[in-house]
């Protein structure tokens, strides 16, 4: 049986998101337990009240549930079934979050026969993470979405449970893929415009005020006519890793996604440059036309 949602909990991951999730719950009273992989992280949260754990599997003992928030499917194998992962000592008897953005199948995988788990989609940045504003996309079976929802209650505005295992992933890499062909758009248009004579900041103000710029495109607007792309919401790298995941979903299922294929490729040209540790509107930068040598 699973415990309560509302015991302590463990955070896995405190990259921005980890962080703002460990906050939010520490804002709402509850005991928090955490862990990450570069330990300097975890020193305003437990000023804050955390307990620091050195290993995932001490950060899990005694809680309720795991929100596994790191970066990629490598890593949460690792968190997960590493030597000191969460499941190195057997079954976890609590609920098991995985909150990272990975393959649909991967979750499937790594879960393997853990009693209790949901993968869950998070649409929103850190500061909706720490505000408990997030939206939440659910996957897993009724009776475990059932024992997380007060818990996911106390993190996002909204959650959702769309059906099984895996089916929160689906729909944050749809939603992803939306993104980074829109942020892409925004950039080409934008440098089009440059490149033409008109003025940067001019056109971006009125895309962004235009019926054709979505809520993220008026967002990131400002990324653009700033120029300034660290401290970033959303790394390019991981955009570039989200798309080409979409694009193995979509190949999988014999189908064509021209646009989501060359934003990708794009974001992955873009992350070789070096600016994969950069805000995801960086991708203008691998658009910008190199300057002729002149031998």
């Amino acid at each position: 049986m699973t415990r309560t949602a509302h015991g302590p909990v463990a955070v896995l991951g405190l990259g921005r998101m980890g962080t703002g999730l460990a906050t939010r719950l520490l804002d709402q009273g509850i005991r928090v337990r955490v862990w990450n992989r570069t330990s300097e992280r975890a020193g305003p949260l437990a000023e804050a009240g955390a307990f620091v754990a050195d290993r995932p599997c001490h950060a899990v003992e005694g809680t309720s549930a795991a929100i596994c928030a790191v970066d990629d499917g490598e890593a949460l194998g690792s968190v997960l079934r590493g030597p000191d992962g969460v499941l190195a000592q057997g079954p976890y008897p609590g609920l098991l979050i995985c909150a990272s953005t990975v393959a649909p199948e991967e979750v499937v995988q790594i879960a393997g026969d853990v009693p209790s788990v949901l993968d869950v989609g998070m649409l929103g940045n850190r500061d909706h993470a720490r505000d408990g504003e997030l939206r939440l996309f659910v996957g897993g079976e009724e009776r475990a979405f059932k024992a997380g929802r007060p818990l996911l209650e106390m993190l996002g505005k909204e959650v959702v449970h769309l059906g099984a295992l895996g089916s929160g992933m689906r729909m944050k890499l749809l939603l992803n893929l939306l993104m980074g062909i829109e942020v892409q758009a925004l950039a080409e248009a934008t440098e089009l415009a440059a490149a033409s004579g008109l003025d940067r900041q001019q056109v971006l103000k009125t895309i962004a005020g235009s019926g054709f710029a979505s809520p993220v495109m008026a967002f990131k607007s400002r990324r653009l006519a700033s120029g300034r792309f660290g401290e970033p919401d959303f790394r390019l790298r991981l955009m570039a890793k989200d798309l080409m995941l979409a694009c193995k979903q979509a190949a999988a299922v014999g189908l064509s996604l021209p646009l989501a294929a060359a934003a990708a490729e794009t974001h992955v040209r873009a992350t070789a440059q070096g600016l994969g540790d950069e805000d995801c509107a960086a991708v203008t930068r691998a658009l910008t036309p190199k300057p002729e040598s002149h031998a």
